[in-house]
């Protein structure tokens, strides 16, 4: 696929808007841009263009969002670029969306508290999945009979077997 992924960093503008769809939940919010350089002349750092994204997420990242984002929250926010151009009477109008695939605070600039959310199905009374055995099984094997065993290799050794 022929798509632009763009990784952003910027604080959150508007609140987000969130709505239930027939093709599931959907959030968008516009999120701030702002490119910083140090002027070397004054030995500060300066504020430069401020662009504006309108960011969409979909599904469940669209149910973390409506519940984890409000505006002034510095984000990362990881998707596909589109830039759509419009006519709205007589003039161009040019847009950028961002459909995120990952959003998450900028640690870089505060804290957070990360909470697992519930599946769906966890909630409407599934049988929980049991935990799975993480011990190995080839405790005290040789090596090499792990290694032929997982090539395919086993040789058995019938020496005193009657």
């Amino acid at each position: 696929m022929n798509e632009t992924m763009v990784c952003v960093v910027g604080n959150v503008a508007t609140q987000p808007v969130y709505r239930e769809s027939p093709t599931g939940p959907t959030a968008r919010f516009r999120l701030a841009v702002t490119a910083r350089y140090l002027d070397r002349e004054k030995n500060v750092w300066t504020d430069g263009h401020t662009n504006f994204f309108t960011v969409w997420a979909r599904r469940s990242l669209a149910t973390n969002v409506a519940a984890s984002v409000a505006v002034g929250d510095p984000l990362v926010v990881q998707g596909r670029l589109k830039v759509r151009t419009e006519q709205r009477e007589g003039q161009g109008w040019l847009s950028a969306d961002l459909d995120a695939a990952a959003i998450g605070h900028d640690l870089s600039r505060g804290t957070s508290a990360f909470r697992r959310s519930t599946r769906p199905e966890a909630q409407t009374g599934a049988p929980a999945q049991p935990e799975p055995s993480w011990e190995t099984e080839a405790v005290g094997r040789p090596v090499e009979a792990e290694r032929a065993e997982s090539t395919g290799q086993l040789q058995l050794d019938t020496a005193g077997v009657t």
